[in-house]
Formats: C-alpha cells, structure tokens, sequence
C-alpha cells in the first residue's frame, strides 16, 4: 500500500498550484445549478396548480396533542401520513412521510434539544370539505382542506400562513427500480392479483384494500371509478446521475421532497444561510433557486443563492404586523424558491410571498413558529434547538490568525509586536502547516518542536493559542490517529463497502464518520492533554474544511453514495460539520473534567450549530463588495440562532489595500467574532506593517473593541440565556417600521448600540438611518444628541467608526485597555448613561469568572439592573440566588443629555452617604462623575439633586 499511497501524494502535491491558480475566483462549473441537479429540475418542473393530493378525513385519529391523517395522490395513489402537533409556546410542527415506505426514511437526530412539549388540540368543526382545529391561542385555527390537500392556520378572520395552497407538495416514494429481479417479481404479482380481482369481484372493498397493500403500492392499481392508475415514468436522474466526472449511483432511486408555504400580507422574508446575498432574500423567478448544500467554495461570488459552507433551513417572515418562522428540518441537499406576488385582502391589494422547500431526501418536518413578534420568534427556535453556547469572555476579544505563521520564532515575533505597538489581542492561531504533515493532532517537529514552551510563554502573558484540526485524516499506517480510526472501523464507507477516501490537504485522506456517537466519543477523547501532546488549557480549535472538504470529489465534496451506517451521505450531508464542532467541543470540555469552557470555531454548520461555538463567513476576499458582505451575513446568522460570527478581518484572498485594511478593522470591531486571517500567498499584514498613521487607527478600533467587552459579555449571556441575537437587523427592535426592513448597511448589537461602519472606499460621508419615532441617539464619540426616525448625514475622516448609543440606556465599558481581556478582569466599570425623552435610562452588567461553567452549574456570577429615573441611577440585582464577588468597581460614570445637578450623593448597601465630584459640559449636556469607587457587583444608589 505504501507506494500507491506516495504516487498518489506526488500528485497531490502537482496538483496544489493548479488549486491555487483556481482559488483567484470561484468556478462556477464546479457546482451544481438546479437545472444540473436532477431532482431540485424534476421538483421545479412541477408548477403551480391543482394539487393530486387529498385528505383522507376518515382515517383521522386524534390523541390530546397530536393529529394524524392519511394522504393520497390520486394519480399514483400512494398514501402518506400526516402529523400535526400543536406545541407549548405557540408552534405548530407538520410531518408528512410516506405511510408504507419500501424502507425508513430518513429523519434528523440530535439537532433538536428535547422532544418538543405539545398542548391539546381539539376539533371545533368537521364535514365532508374538511376539518379545523383549535390552537388554543388569540382565536387561532389550523383549517385542513380536503380535496385538494390544504392547510392553513388563521387568525380571527386573516390566513396566517397556507401549506400546499399552490399545490406544490410533492412526495417522490420509494420505489423498486424497474430493471430490478424484485420489480419483474412484484410486478408480476400485481399482475396476477388483477386477473383475481375481476374473477372474485365480490370480495369486500376493504379486502382489495388490505390485500392491495399486501403486494406493494407500486405496482399497477385501479381508481376509484375503476379506471386503471398507469405506473409512473422514470425520469432522467432518478436512478443514476452524472456531473462532470463522478457518478451518482442512487441505489434507493429518487426520494425528493417539496412543499410550499404562502404568507399573505408579507413583503419581506429572510434568513436560510449560509449565502453572500442581501438581508432581505429575494424572488428567485426566472434564476435559480436559494441551495443549502455544504461546500468548500473558494472565494465565494456576491449576490448570488449558490450554496456556501453551511445551511440553516430556518426562514422569517415580517411585516409590520406580524413576525414568523419556519423550521424546515431536513439534513439532505436543499433548494428554496421564494416568490413575490399580490393578493386582495379586504377591499386592498396586499403583497404576498411564496416559499417553496425542495430536498433531496428525507421526511417533511416542518416547525411553523407563530411569533408574533419577532423576540417570540427568537424565544420559539431556541426552544428547539438550543441558544448560543456562551463563549469564554477572552474569545470575544481579538483574534490574530494567517496561512501560516511559520515556527515559533514567528509566533514569538508577532506576540511581540503587539506589545511593542501596544495594541491588545487575546489568541494567535495556527494553520495547517503547524501539523507533521497535515497529520491533525500533532506539530511539525522543527518548526514547532517545543509547542508546550511556546502555550506557556502565551500563557504567561494571560494569552492563548488557536490550532485547526481538521476532519480528513492522513491514510498513513505510522500515523496513531488514522490506525486507530481505522481499527474501530470509524471511517465512514463507500458505496462498495470500502473506507471512503478522497484528497485533501495531507493528500489521500480517511473521512470519520462524526454521525456515529461512539465515532465523536473518541474524538473527544484525542484532546486530552495526555492524547494531543504539546497541548495545554490555553490551546484551543478551529474546525475547517468539514462541509466535508474532497477536493477530488464531486462539487469537491462528499459522493452523495457514501454510507454513514446504514444511511446515505446524501441524508445527512448537512450535518456533518455540525456533528465535527459537536465532538471538538465536548473534547476540550471533557479535558478540564467539565470545568472549562469549550471555544470551536467551524466553517461548516446546520441548525444547532450555535450550542458549540463559532463561525465565520469562510474563504472571503479583499475587496471592498467582500466587507460590505459581512453585515448581512452575519445579520441572516443571527436571526437563525447563531450569533457568534465573524468575517476574516482584510479579506482572505489577495492583498486589501491601506484604507480597506482599515475600514475592515472598524468594521469587524463591532461584529461579534472579530479575527484578521490572510491566504499563504498574500504579503504579511500585521497592523503595525503600513505605516505609524494606519497603526494608529487600527490599534484605536482593537482598543473600542476591548473596552466595550463588558457590553459584548452581557449580550452573550442574555443570548445564551434566551436566544435574542447579539447583532441584529434594525427590524427586530423597530417591527412597525418599514424604513428598517431592507437596512443591511448597519446594524444593532443589542438594542442599545446602533453602528453604521464605513465600507465605501474613499468615502467623504456615510447617511445612517436613526429609527424610532420619539428616540434619542447619542454618539458615542462626541456624545451628540440626535432625534430618531432620521436619515443622518454623517461626514467621515479615516478614524470614523459611526456609532450610537440609544437614549434610555445604560453601557458599562473597561476603558483601562490592556495588552489581553484577561489582563482587564479585575479592572473598574465605566457606566454610560443616556437618557431619552423621558429622562430615563436602564441596562444591565453581567460578571462571572470568563471561562467556567461554574455560572450555570454552580450560579457564581453577578447580573445586575442599572436603572436611572427621577435623578437616581440605581444598582439592583437581577437573580436573587446568584452569587459571586469581584474586586472591580465603578471607576466612572457619564451621564448624556441631562442638566447640571447641584449636587451628587452616593450611597452604598450598608446605608453611607457620600457626595460625589463631577464635571459638566453644558454645550454636550454631559455630566461626569469621578471615583464613586463602589463595588461593582453591591446595591448602590447615585442621586443627583
């Protein structure tokens, strides 16, 4: 085996210019369009119309909380079961598979936290047409039609929201190929039960139905007026299916799935990423549709549905009355049509749009989360499937990454120039190179020959360290990883039965098979500290490649025809990536013995993926339509559960330029996973490189990030406390508004900061939209007061970062900046209180120890509510059985657009007055005081008489 396996790395390495060459831009040849992909074509074939489905109404069952119902398409007459639930907190799930299949069909495990809790559902009314339920909720109905199938949920007298009502579901049943011995078998029974059919014409109708059922559903039948129901025709691709060189063989044949949903009254829909296209999805008619397909894609083109690394099946829909979501859970390739169109409601025309699912494989399962707003619709899909793991505060810091940095000298140097230049970062990472050979788990003997001297000298500085480990394992007999995958036959299979292999960057490489639970125990166990030498607790993971990346594969993935088990590749490809995160994170939380705090970044994710860590928007480039991208990229993530993501700070891909490069710094200070990473071939791009003036600026962005991470700790514990999204589309805090709907240029962290980066080149000035009629918006640069519901002209220099506190909020920040976070733990608060209309202000602080668990296990942490009004700025606390202590204290606070008081007077918990200095800016309305010096995490009160 030896020598076969080293041709094949010698042409691996031949090979890797030519990758590179073809990393200057995405070929698009190398994916697939719907039209080259045979059953998202034969689905898209099928057009609006009269649905052949009916709803069998005899054959209702109902129990307290769940109703089934048969299906039948009345022109191949195969049946389905319907399920419907009613679930606790104003949800309804949908499940369609078929009632008989030939074998079982596939259905997602381990994305949903728990067995969704359900409600009763009862009859209100029943006829020959059709049956409707009670939701239980505001006069909420679920209306099922009978003939043709129809489901819509209403409110009062307004159709929410109708399945099937384009007639567009389409359920392709397994079925036996027809060149097959077992097909001419049941065919020929078939064949044999008609001519018994007509000489016992007396036999019962249900007989003939039982019996019928006896031989199958695919062999010829007869309607229900006798005539007979000719077999279905094969139909290119369904059995076997060529792009380019590879060769799907198909052996269940087609099993594609489709539904579409209509949402009267809704102009707006968002969300199913990942994709590098507007907020706000658009129409795909006359274009392809939105693909959910995870793929390894080389500098990604923009505005475009094509598929990238990740998918999330979960869609919004908004309007100013209501906010909704659906929750399509399917593992298998997807496509999504939206649609646009009008519909008379009352005497008015009223927009309307259309989306249509269509998935390769698998059962419909379908969550519809009702909201109405769009907090309830947040608060529905955490329910399902979990919220944002809360990361360890210094992974909210900045990240200093690149291809490669290339020995410890290296590491050292740019260690180094950080303090030199006095700019703070928290991680370094590592790339590929750092491995023996791009064997995972291990380190390049020269060049990284004593890693646990390098972590410790990190360390030391209370800094830590990144290294990718990826999911496509050396075949190599002298490496331990593969051997070991290998003996437990872990390696997910090909078609024949073999261990699947393909090429990626070791060369020939093995695929684990992370579907397997004892696969993912055992990667687990390859962190700890005694199985991954040279680790320490400072060292933690990056994720790549894992769609999964096979450069000589199809679409440079997986064939759909490997098997996981006894399951295709094709009905969870999806997941795959989520399943690697999965294992990684458990691994690193099991080597401190459950203690620590995991920190995984991941390229490739599913619905779910926000319980383990990570993502970033993947192989992006250096261009100035790249930086505008990463707002509504992350913005569609949020929305969908996953609020720790990032853009590769400059562009992956080529060299930006000064002013890009700085844009980029301003930019990604205010996103939630803020990390600077270049391609092997690019120029070096530490920020000290392009001159003192250019240092400056980027070490003044790093710097606002670090002294708002206070702020960014609070977001993430109330993310992973309830599931609201850390950066967050205008919309979610103004609903009503209509002038937020397609604003993807800036953004809200929260609903107390609203930033609006500067991502033109050479720009003079950017117009931010203030939203909130009656609201006040501060600058938090200048302090400034402007009115909401305003379209603000703000001019711009190159140290312009446009952001703005909201009037009625109150920000704690550490503005004592140091070389790490975790230098700052012990530092004191600046509290920035600005008040709106009213005079009022509120926020919160959150403190625990930044990297345990010990904040869920063992409540050790510290939530207050700081509250202003009436002239008393308050501190209380918010979980009365929390405990915690801290040495930090408030060093300052700043009030924003109040009057001069007289006086100010502080008085701590065990009841002691003391007046307080202050300053005053009567031209800002800005007041100042000094030193109160009370502990952050006590009852205080501060009044201004």
């Amino acid at each position: 085996m030896a020598a076969p396996i080293d041709r094949m790395g010698l042409l691996f390495l031949t090979l890797l210019p030519v990758l590179f060459t073809i990393a200057d831009a995405v070929d698009r040849s190398n994916f697939k369009t719907c039209d080259q992909s045979a059953f998202c074509k034969r689905q898209r074939d099928v057009k609006p119309g009269q649905s052949p489905y009916r709803a069998l109404l005899e054959t209702m069952q109902l129990s307290d909380s769940r109703l089934t119902l048969q299906l039948i398409n009345d022109n191949n007459k195969v049946r389905l079961l319907l399920e419907l639930y009613r679930l606790k907190g104003n949800m309804t799930r949908v499940k369609i598979n078929e009632l008989k299949p030939l074998k079982p069909r596939y259905e997602v495990p381990d994305v949903l936290i728990k067995d969704p809790p359900t409600e009763p559902l009862s009859v209100l009314d029943q006829n020959e047409n059709g049956i409707v339920f009670s939701l239980g909720v505001d006069d909420q109905r679920v209306i099922i039609n009978a003939r043709p199938f129809r489901l819509d949920i209403v409110e009062g007298t307004k159709v929410l929201l109708s399945l099937n009502s384009r007639g567009l579901l389409v359920f392709e049943h397994l079925r036996l190929r027809k060149d097959t011995i077992s097909h001419k078998i049941t065919s020929t029974v078939g064949s044999m039960w008609d001519t018994i059919k007509s000489v016992f014409s007396s036999s019962s109708e249900t007989d003939t139905e039982e019996s019928k059922d006896a031989v199958g559903e695919s062999v010829a039948e007869k309607g229900e007026a006798g005539e007979e129901v000719q077999e279905e025709e094969d139909h290119p691709g369904m059995w076997e299916e060529t792009f380019k060189s590879h060769t799907d063989t198909k052996p269940n044949g087609a099993s594609s799935i489709s539904l579409d949903f209509s949402f009267p009254g809704v102009g707006h829909v968002y969300g199913i990423p990942e994709h590098a296209d507007s907020l706000k999805l658009k129409s795909t008619e006359g274009g392809d549709p939105y693909r959910l397909y995870n793929l390894d894609v080389f500098q990604y083109e923009l505005y475009n549905p094509m598929a990238l690394y990740g998918a999330v099946p979960v869609l919004l829909s908004h309007s100013a009355e209501r906010t909704m979501g659906i929750f399509w859970l399917n593992a298998a390739e997807t496509w999504v049509d939206i649609s646009s169109s009008t519909v008379t409601q009352g005497d008015s025309e009223v927009p309307e749009t259309g989306v249509r699912w269509i998935s390769e494989s698998g059962i419909i399962d379908v969550f519809i989360m009702l909201g109405p707003r769009p907090t309830d619709v947040f608060s529905q899909y955490a329910s399902l499937t979990g919220t944002q793991s809360l990361p360890p505060l210094a992974a909210l810091a900045y990240h200093q990454c690149r291809w490669n940095y290339n020995d410890q000298e290296d590491v050292k140097a740019v260690d180094g120039g950080f303090d030199e230049h006095d700019i703070p970062y928290d991680f370094i990472w590592l790339d590929i190179e750092h491995t023996d050979g791009k064997r995972y788990f291990t380190w390049e003997p020269n060049k990284f020959a004593q890693p646990r001297q390098m972590l410790q000298n990190l360390k030391d500085k209370r800094r830590k360290m990144v290294t990718i480990v990826d999911p496509h394992i050396k075949v190599d007999s002298g490496y331990k990883i593969h051997n070991e995958i290998r003996s437990k036959d872990f390696y997910i299979k090909n078609k024949d039965g073999g261990d699947y292999e393909g090429w990626c960057w070791p060369g020939n490489a093995g695929y684990p098979d992370f579907t397997n639970p004892e696969m993912r125990a055992w990667w687990a166990s390859m962190f700890a500290y005694d199985q991954y030498e040279g680790s320490m607790d400072n060292l933690y993971t990056w994720n790549d490649m894992n769609e999964p990346s096979v450069f000589n594969g199809p679409e440079v993935t997986m064939h759909k025809d490997a098997l996981h088990g006894s399951w295709e590749h094709r009905d969870v490809h999806n997941l795959y990536g989520f399943y690697v995160q999965m294992a990684t994170a458990e691994g690193q939380i099991q080597r401190s013995g459950g203690v620590e705090r995991p920190f995984v970044l991941t390229r490739a994710f599913f619905a779910g993926s926000q319980r383990y860590g990570a993502v970033w928007t993947g192989d992006n480039a250096a261009e100035w339509g790249h930086l505008k991208m990463s707002i509504p990229m992350c913005l569609s993530l949020g929305l969908v559960g996953i609020s720790f993501c990032g853009a590769d700070v400059g562009g992956f891909f080529k060299s930006p330029s000064e002013e890009l490069l700085v844009r980029w710094y301003q930019t990604g200070a205010y996103q939630p996973f803020f990390r600077a990473h270049a391609h092997l071939d690019t120029p070096r791009r530490e920020p000290w490189l392009f001159g003192p003036d250019n240092t400056a600026l980027i070490r003044e962005a790093v710097r606002q990030r670090y002294a708002l991470l206070p702020y960014w700790y609070q977001l993430f514990y109330n993310a992973h406390r309830t599931g609201q999204p850390v950066m967050r589309p205008l919309w979610v805090e103004y609903p009503e508004d209509a002038a937020t709907f397609a604003v993807e240029d800036e953004f809200l962290l929260g609903k107390d900061l609203l930033v609006h980066p500067v991502t033109d080149e050479r720009s003079q000035g950017v117009t931010a939209y203030l939203p909130g009629d009656g609201e006040l918006w501060y600058d938090v640069h200048t302090h400034k007061k402007h009115q909401g519901n305003l379209n603000l002209y703000i001019p711009v220099t190159m140290s312009s970062i446009p952001v703005f506190q909201r009037g009625g909020s109150v920000i704690s920040r550490k503005d004592r900046v140091r070389r790490s976070s975790s230098c700052m733990e012990d530092d004191p608060y600046t509290l920035y209180v600005a008040v709106n209309a009213q005079g009022t202000a509120e926020g919160e602080l959150y403190i625990d120890d930044g990297h345990t668990f010990n904040f869920e296990k063992q409540k050790q942490f510290i939530h207050r509510r700081l509250t202003f009004a009436e002239g008393t700025l308050t501190s209380s606390k918010l979980s009365p059985d929390s405990q915690f202590t801290t040495v930090s204290w408030v060093e300052k606070v700043v009030f924003m657009g109040v009057t001069k008081p007289n006086a100010a007077t502080l008085t701590t918990d065990n009841g002691t007055e003391s007046p307080l200095e202050f300053e005053f800016d009567a031209g800002a309305e800005l007041l100042t005081l000094r030193k109160p010096g009370v502990n952050a995490g006590t009852d205080w009160t501060i009044q201004l008489r």
